[in-house]
């Protein structure tokens, strides 16, 4: 009898002891309700402006790996704050200084579409432009300095979509003057890629095409450093297309523009770069 009644008492207990942890996990988790709750609205803002200038100093200090998981931090634990969406913004800078600009331009472009009256919203339209700006400068060419002219531009164009962009939506945005030089730089590039397609096709005997891509020069980069290039371009495939007229017609404009020959190309060039470019390793 005596065990019968120890085994029912035992059995009483611990069918009880999950009630009773339940309980107790309640009460834990109201209590830290409670204590959010009896945050004011200041002293959420104070602790998410603490962990967005710990973010800052981590980006001053070209600690970019953890700025970016401070910047994440921060959204993940006051989303709503205004730090927050800030934070978002800096992200976007955070990652292109870490060498990520697929994940630049993702949080960029998510800025763009949540935030659109953001008061600093044409700075993520300048950076987006400054991400695939520096596309075109890839890891090869930090340590080897090539033409990025003779391979693939589609940075180079979506750069200059980019900051015409931002200009048309903002004409009055403190970044035009950079992005405005930086346009010139892009046109340029854009033109001598030109110049490079209409030589292959010179060398390939391929005249017609040759003379598309040198009226492409004219027509869309008229103040580009590769005008003089793309007009001797175009006399020589008149001449070898046996277009006499043309050929003269050339002649006359290049000699009426550039009475003393092309000017010197204007772009400076590294030791690396003339090496590489001499040597016409990015030639086919």
């Amino acid at each position: 009898m005596l065990y019968r009644m120890v085994f029912i008492l035992s059995l009483l207990v611990i069918g009880l002891m999950p009630c009773g942890q339940l309980a107790y996990a309640d009460a834990d988790e109201d209590q830290e309700e409670q204590s959010e709750t009896e945050l004011t609205e200041e002293e959420l803002a104070k602790t998410a402006e603490q962990i967005y200038q710990e973010a800052r100093e981590y980006l001053k200090d070209e600690r970019y790996t953890k700025a970016i998981e401070a910047y994440q931090n921060l959204q993940i634990r006051y989303p709503f704050s205004r730090f927050a969406i800030q934070a978002q913004l800096d992200l976007g800078l955070a990652h292109l200084k870490n060498g990520d600009p697929d994940a630049s331009l993702v949080t960029l472009d998510r800025f763009i579409k949540m935030q659109p009256a953001h008061p600093n919203i044409d700075y993520a339209y300048y950076l987006r432009g400054l991400v695939n700006f520096d596309r075109s400068n890839g890891l090869l060419q930090r340590f080897i300095p090539t033409d990025d002219t003779q391979r693939d531009v589609q940075s180079l164009t979506e750069a200059h979509g980019n900051f015409t962009n931002l200009l048309e939506k903002y004409p009055d945005t403190q970044y035009r003057e950079d992005a405005e030089q930086r346009m010139v730089s892009l046109r340029n590039k854009l033109a001598r890629h030109e110049i490079h397609v209409a030589n292959y096709y010179v060398k390939r005997k391929a005249y017609i095409a040759a003379v598309r891509r040198a009226i492409s020069v004219l027509e869309n980069y008229p103040r580009s450093t590769s005008v003089p290039d793309a007009l001797v371009l175009l006399k020589k495939s008149y001449t070898k297309l046996n277009l006499p007229e043309l050929s003269d017609d050339i002649k006359r404009v290049y000699a009426l523009n550039y009475p003393n020959g092309a000017p010197e190309e204007t772009v400076e060039t590294s030791i690396a770069e003339d090496i590489w470019n001499f040597l016409g390793l990015d030639e086919d």
